[in-house]
C-alpha cells in the first residue's frame, strides 16, 4: 500500500522513528507483537517511489523484473505503533550510517517522501500458559520486543535481555508487565560482534532459570546461541523457541 512520510524523529545516538500515513492505512490493522511490514522505499536518486500491484505472492517477481533505476529497495521491519484513527504507523530503525540502504534512507527521509507496505504477519506466537518467558534482541529487534511487551498481558513475568550500541541508546522508560525484569546492555564502542554482550550475559544468569517461552532475534549468531544453551542447558523444548536471525555480521543485505 502506498504511504508517505509524515515525521522523522531521532530517538537517541542510534535508533530514530519515521510515522508513515496516508488513506491506503484505512483498512490495516495492527494486533502489535513483532508485527512485521515489506518496507519499500527509493534508491538515492529516484525521484519516485515504484511498487507493485501487491497481488497474492506476485509482488516479488513483479518487483525483481524491474530494472535497477526503477526497482524500489525491500526491508522487513516492525510496526512499532499504530493510530488508525490518524491512519499512521510507526517504524524504528538502528542507524548505522551509510552502510545499509535502509539506514541511510531512514536518516534521511523527510515528511512527503514516498513509502509502500505489505503485511507480513509476525512470530511471537507463545503457547497458552506460557506465562514465564524470555526476550533476547540486540539493536535490530529492539523495536519488536518492545512491541511485544506494550501489547503483553499484565500478568506475564520473565526475563528481557536487549543490547545496544551505547548506553544513551537505553530507553529510560519502558512499557512493560511488573513482572518482567528487563536488563540493558550496552556495547559503547567495544569491537564485539553485536549480539555477544546478550549471549554471555544469558548464560551466565542463575535467576533465569527455565522459562516456559522464549523469543530470540537479532544478529544470526546470538539467535543460534542463544537457542543452542536453552536446549543443552536449561532443557527447553525446541518447540518452545522462536528465534530469528534478522542479519549476519561481515554479511551485507542483498540489493
Amino acid at each position: 500500500m502506498p504511504l508517505e512520510v509524515r515525521a522523522n524523529i531521532r530517538l537517541s545516538p542510534s535508533f530514530n522513528r519515521l510515522t508513515l500515513g496516508g488513506p491506503a492505512l484505512a483498512g490495516f490493522t495492527s494486533p502489535g507483537r513483532d508485527h512485521g511490514v515489506r518496507l519499500f522505499f527509493p534508491r538515492e536518486g529516484q525521484d519516485s517511489l515504484w511498487l507493485p500491484s501487491f497481488k497474492n505472492d506476485a509482488w516479488m517477481p513483479e518487483t525483481l523484473l524491474q530494472p535497477t533505476s526503477r526497482r524500489p529497495w525491500v526491508r522487513n521491519y516492525t510496526v512499532r505503533d499504530h493510530r488508525p484513527d490518524q491512519q499512521e504507523l510507526d517504524i524504528e530503525f538502528a542507524l548505522h550510517g551509510d552502510e545499509g540502504p535502509a539506514s541511510a534512507w531512514a536518516a534521511r527521509a523527510r515528511p512527503g517522501d514516498p513509502a509502500g507496505i505489505l503485511d507480513e504477519g509476525y512470530t511471537y506466537l507463545p503457547p497458552d500458559g506460557a506465562d514465564r518467558q524470555l526476550l533476547v534482541g540486540d539493536e535490530s529487534a529492539l523495536p519488536a520486543i518492545l512491541s511485544i511487551l506494550s501489547t503483553a498481558p499484565a500478568d506475564l513475568t520473565g526475563h528481557v535481555y536487549l543490547e545496544v550500541p551505547q548506553a544513551a541508546d537505553i530507553r529510560g522508560t519502558i512499557v512493560c508487565p511488573a513482572g518482567v525484569h528487563v536488563t540493558w546492555l550496552s556495547r559503547d564502542g567495544a569491537t564485539t560482534v553485536p549480539g555477544t554482550l546478550a549471549l554471555e550475559a544469558i548464560k551466565d544468569s542463575p535467576e533465569l532459570g527455565k522459562p516456559s517461552y522464549a523469543w530470540i532475534a537479532g544478529e544470526s549468531k546470538l539467535a543460534t546461541g542463544v537457542r543452542r544453551h536453552l536446549v543443552s542447558e536449561r532443557h527447553i523444548e525446541k518447540r518452545d523457541i522462536a528465534f530469528i536471525g534478522y542479519w549476519r555480521h561481515g554479511r551485507p543485505s542483498p540489493g
